[in-house]
């Protein structure tokens, strides 16, 4: 297995696997969409996506998007997609793309990563914390939808 940087050339698999990501969050399929999105965000720069690969075959994904500490003064990044399709899970594929956006962090000399997740998620945060993240008790993150 493999971790490269997503380019054009996989747009069509990643975007695949990008809407069962999105099914997986009960949003309806939607893979122009899903292309169409991940196209602006490669040609853009908005972000940084990682493929986990093996045989050439793109088993999963993770996505980051930058954003700056304003009290460090330094670069971080949001870890916001982390998904493997279900038949590739447990062979090392969502630990090798969170090693990769740690290389990143420490690569641009970043603050920190931040993700969430929802509590009910026990896998994935089982996952996080075997691999060093820490459960921020102590703020909340709040939302406004617009």
């Amino acid at each position: 297995m493999q971790i490269i940087n997503a380019t054009a050339d996989r747009l069509d698999a990643l975007a695949e696997l990008f809407d069962a990501y999105r099914q997986h969050y009960e949003q309806a399929p939607d893979v122009p969409g899903a292309r169409e999105f991940l196209s602006e965000r490669l040609e853009r720069n908005d972000s940084v996506i990682y493929l986990a690969e093996d045989s050439g075959e793109v088993l999963g994904f993770t996505q980051l998007y930058p954003v700056f500490s304003s009290i460090g003064m330094k670069r971080a990044w949001i870890l916001n997609d982390l998904f493997v399709k279900p038949d590739a899970r447990q062979k090392g594929a969502a630990r090798a793309l969170l090693a990769k956006a740690r290389e990143l962090g420490q690569e641009s000399g970043s603050r920190y990563l931040m993700l969430q997740t929802h509590f009910s998620n026990k896998p994935a945060r089982a996952l996080y914390e075997s691999t060093g993240w820490k459960l921020d008790e102590e703020f909340g993150y709040y939302y406004l939808s617009i």
